[in-house]
């Protein structure tokens, strides 16, 4: 074997990179067991437990050290159905950002452009703006947006002059800045919730934010939080030296509180008394004396700004600086009643945006100045006309931000200014200071410019603040997932439960049917799993549900590549050839099979990559690691320890003699008895086309729009006494279905889920609560049904708005299409013959007709889900991929054939290729088959449906690539190319 010591090397060297990755997860898990075992069970202990180490190094490798921060930014993260929380998609409202730019024009034609283009992005996959310019053509050809959006605040940049197109051009660049601020605003606030491993993401080209927070356990405020509209204001602010001595007199207070806690707590059994009157001074109080250093327990946690030689306070706005897992501790501490008391009424005291130092961990504390009568800052984001970033007149790389005020906000930023000459004007948004620059004198005019040290990043990132926080663009949920951790530790169980009996089930039939040649297959198979979880550990993948079950599929295919190998290598055996020359040549006649088949799954994995979303993607992106790397382990891991064992001596078999031949002297008539099995595949289409019309499809909510709750009884219910309970509740589209056990429903409605009104959720959760509580036999209050925390009650829960859907609907035709399309490609170019493409597309077609057909002849019919949603058209997708490649392992043979028997009819090189590939393809599809079974009935009912799908395009597919790939290309040649060569 060529090169072996350099696959050694490189196998050795991927080994070592993978073992790497992994580790941050082992590490990551030993320090979050060691907090579970420190805080006895308490999720607030241990969270603070894990904060406190958060910035310490927990992975020392002597050459470098990881805090346990980075190790749980590198390790493998759970996504949302495994782990619980809650996965959000979010549509800035272009609308509203369009009325404010017109300064709420009541122009008629303008106003019903908006409606309009409000109702077509329902049904249209094109953005606002476009769909508004398109209707404010059709209603008003003669209209000019120049004079609707010629406001005061725009004179700089729509003139009078501009034609329409000009105008839509401006109003795009100033949406998608309000959309970048919205992006940022929804980072900070998600970043402040105190969430492990949040994940915002902004979807290119498109006003869309994707949020998912993982374990939340609060929807209802994630709701709240996520939708409220950018507050930007401009504060007085306090000197240092004011807040000083008060801070040293709470810091007084605070010890005194603590020794009295203290005292409370030694003898609280004995002096009730005691405890009664020291009630009023603790009862604010849940700090222990072991929290803090008992004589500054204050300043152990806020570290005051002065100077270290004098100890006098530096002047500036800022009143301390804080590690950001002390920031909830302090805010405690300035909460209670005792502590309110030393301070101004008039104080509010708000944290720097961002960590000021290196590692981001450690934040400044602003005292605001809120000296109005109506406590709301003296000027906000509606005075801000204009605001860009720009290199500072001084030179250097410094860089400084411009703004320009509109009228009534150049007087009130005057005065401001007058006001505070010699303090800080404090930026804020959401709460946050963004900065705080010194006054140097009164500005009047509108026109200042904003230093504080800046980047030209962060000047920018300033600048947009400015520039869009007067904006009033509210985030819309448009879809939403939340799952309960209930629900989500039994889609783990069951996951691993299908996963561990799947892998066995693999492993033992390949040592059975392939004997010493299956063990090396197992070896690497395990390599295969190895690698395949390194990669995705490298990648900071997300493993879902659908992501183990793409593991386990590609466990079931990996073995696909071994089979191909080991057939070959048998074929050689049997024509007398020695072992090592029969696993040479085996190896070396596989090559191009293998590849061209393991090509075109890895198509359909891209396109659903492309197109899917959320737990989809997680379905492509294992599938996609694990073809790539199963043709590694199994093509160039099984070769060095065959060719090791055999320079050792040791005595390799393929089969045993149960094995040995099966299959291999078949002879039958593929291409001869093609009518019948065409009779055969156009009754099937024939049965299911009446299917769609007679009962058509149950589209679940990613396809109809609309709400999908699970919820869990204390007791057996059937589905008519919850749909009994909420058919005078939900009015419109209710579907109620048994989802796993007796006491689990899955309920779906219609009712609102396209309505942008605050509180529709918890309005909806109100009305099925009355609802159904009388269904439980123990009381159940509406918290514990509702937050999803509970064992019992909404476990979890979706949202699919109208423009969602019709997208989701959309992509999934385009990825079915291009799959198609790409597969033709492929099997064109790469065997030359267009009629290879023609029969492979139609036995694709064929395959998915028919499991689509499946889906409505039984849906409402077998006991569990058969929705057509996105994990149906993933499943489809799957099945294209799982088909094309049996498909192109018999379009390989019979292309070999082709070259060696150039004279045979091309009838006798098709049946001669299919038969002697029989093997393979019984072996690949028992394998896969077996694997899918064991998803099926452990891998729980999330998937069931999906997983069934797969199972029966495992048939399907085998089915169509004997009996209607080959055949339809065999027709559609010419009568010359199917005879014998002369």
């Amino acid at each position: 074997m060529q090169n072996k010591n350099a696959l050694k090397f490189l196998a050795i060297v991927f080994a070592i990179a993978c073992l790497f990755q992994l580790s941050f997860t082992f590490v990551a898990g030993h320090v979050e067991r060691e907090a579970r075992k420190a805080s006895g069970g308490d999720p607030i202990k241990e969270q603070a437990y894990l904060d406190s180490v958060k910035t310490k190094s927990v992975y020392n490798l002597g050459i470098i050290e990881y805090t346990y921060a980075e190790c749980q930014s590198k390790e493998i993260n759970l996504g949302l159905d495994l782990k619980g929380g809650m996965n959000v998609m979010l549509e800035i409202s272009v609308e509203e950002i369009l009325r404010a730019l017109s300064d709420n024009n009541q122009d008629i034609a303008f106003n019903e452009a908006l409606v309009a283009a409000r109702t077509a992005q329902k049904t249209s996959g094109d953005d606002f703006i476009t769909l508004f310019s398109r209707a404010y053509d059709e209603n008003n050809a003669d209209g000019e947006l120049a004079k609707i959006f010629g406001t005061y605040d725009l004179r700089e940049v729509i003139k009078p002059a501009m034609t329409n197109n000009q105008v839509i051009d401006e109003l795009r660049k100033q949406s998608e800045g309000a959309i970048e601020n919205s992006y940022n605003v929804l980072r900070n606030r998600i970043d402040r919730f105190g969430v492990t491993q949040p994940n915002v993401q902004r979807l290119e080209n498109s006003g869309r934010i994707l949020v998912e927070l993982p374990g939340v356990k609060e929807p209802e405020r994630v709701r709240k939080l996520l939708q409220g509209t950018a507050s930007l204001e401009f504060w007085p602010t306090y000197d240092n030296a004011e807040i000083l001595p008060l801070f040293q007199e709470i810091n007084s207070r605070l010890a005194t509180i603590n020794a009295a806690n203290e005292v409370a707590a030694e003898v609280e059994e004995v002096e009730e008394e005691v405890l009664s009157s020291l009630d009023s001074l603790v009862s604010d109080s849940t700090l222990m004396v072991d929290d803090y250093n008992k004589s500054m327990p204050l300043f152990s946690l806020l570290q005051p700004l002065v100077d270290p030689q004098t100890g006098a306070p530096y002047k500036t706005a800022i009143v301390g600086q804080a590690l950001a897992a002390d920031t909830s501790e302090i805010n405690t501490i300035f909460a209670m009643k005792q502590i309110k008391s030393l301070l101004p009424r008039d104080i509010k005291l708000m944290w720097g945006v961002k960590g000021i130092d290196e590692a981001g961990t450690v934040f400044e504390l602003y005292a605001i100045k809120a000296a109005t009568r109506d406590g709301k800052a003296p000027l906000d984001g509606a005075s801000v006309s204009e605001a860009r970033a720009e290199y500072s007149q001084n030179g250097g790389s410094a860089a400084e931000v411009s703004m320009i005020m509109n009228t009534s906000g150049a007087r009130a930023w005057a005065k401001l200014t007058g006001d505070n000459v010699g303090n800080a004007i404090a930026i804020a948004l959401d709460g946050y200071v963004y900065s705080a620059p010194n006054v140097n004198g009164a500005i009047t005019g509108g026109v200042s410019s904003i230093t504080g040290g800046f980047t030209y990043g962060e000047a920018n990132d300033l600048a947009i603040v400015l520039k869009s926080g007067k904006l009033p663009a509210p985030a819309r949920i448009i879809q939403e997932a939340v799952v309960g951790p209930t629900l989500g530790q039994e889609s783990i169980d069951s996951g691993m439960m299908s996963f561990v009996l799947a892998f066995a089930l693999v492993l033992i039939y390949m040592v059975i049917y392939y004997s010493t040649a299956g063990l090396v297959a197992n070896v690497a198979l395990i390599a295969n799993l190895f690698f395949l979880f390194g990669v995705l550990a490298s990648f900071g993948a997300v493993l879902t549900l659908p992501g183990i079950a793409g593991i386990v599929l590609t466990m079931g295919m990996a073995v696909d590549a071994n089979v191909i190998i080991y057939e070959r290598v048998k074929e050689e055996i049997r024509s007398g050839k020695g072992v090592s020359l029969s696993l040479a040549d085996g190896f070396s006649n596989a090559y191009s099979a293998i590849i061209d088949g393991q090509a075109t799954t890895l198509i359909t994995g891209i396109v659903l990559f492309i197109f899917g979303t959320g737990p989809i993607q997680g379905f492509a992106t294992t599938l996609i690691i694990g073809i790539l790397t199963s043709i590694f382990c199994s093509v160039f891991i099984t070769r060095l320890i065959f060719v090791s064992l055999l320079e050792k001596g040791k005595k390799v078999k393929f089969s045993n003699k149960f094995t040995e031949n099966f299959l291999a002297n078949t002879n039958i008539d593929f291409v001869g008895i093609r009518k019948k099995t065409y009779f055969v595949s156009l009754v099937l289409i024939a049965v299911v086309t009446i299917s769609f019309f007679a009962r058509g499809m149950s589209y679940g909510v990613d396809f109809s729009g609309g709400r999908a709750y699970v919820v869990k009884f204390d007791q057996p219910t059937t589905s008519t006494q919850v749909r009994t309970a909420l058919e005078g509740v939900f009015t419109s589209g209710l579907e109620v279905k048994q989802y796993g056990e007796d006491n689990q429903m899955r309920i779906i409605t219609q009712y609102k889920y396209d309505s942008e009104e605050d509180g529709i959720s918890e309005e909806i959760n109100q009305m099925m609560y009355d609802a159904l509580v009388p269904l439980y036999g123990d009381q159940l209050t509406f918290d514990e049904f509702s937050t999803n925390n509970n064992i019992y009650g909404i476990v979890s829960s979706d949202k699919v708005g109208p423009s969602v859907a019709h997208d989701i609907k959309q992509n999934a035709f385009i990825a079915v299409f291009f799959s198609l399309l790409a597969i033709g490609i492929y099997i064109t170019l790469r065997f030359r013959r267009w009629e290879w493409a023609v029969g492979g597309v139609v036995s694709l077609m064929h395959d998915a007709i028919i499991t689509i057909g499946l889906f409505s002849l039984f849906w409402g019919i077998l006991p569990f889900s058969l929705d057509v949603d996105q994990a149906f058209i993933a499943a489809i997708l799957t099945i294209i991929g799982y088909s094309i490649n049996d498909t192109v392992v018999i379009f390989d043979r019979i292309r070999e054939y082709g070259i060696l028997f150039p004279k045979r009819d091309m009838k006798d090189n098709i049946n001669a290729a299919v038969n002697s590939t029989l093997a393979r393809t019984i072996n690949t599809a028992g394998t896969t088959f077996v694997t899918l079974l064991a998803i099926f009935v452990f891998g729980g009912e999330v998937i069931r449906g999906f997983i069934f799908a797969l199972m029966f395009g495992v048939v399907i597919g085998t089915f169509s690539s004997i009996f209607v790939a080959t055949p339809v290309a065999f027709d559609a040649m010419a009568k010359s190319d199917k005879k014998k060569r002369k």
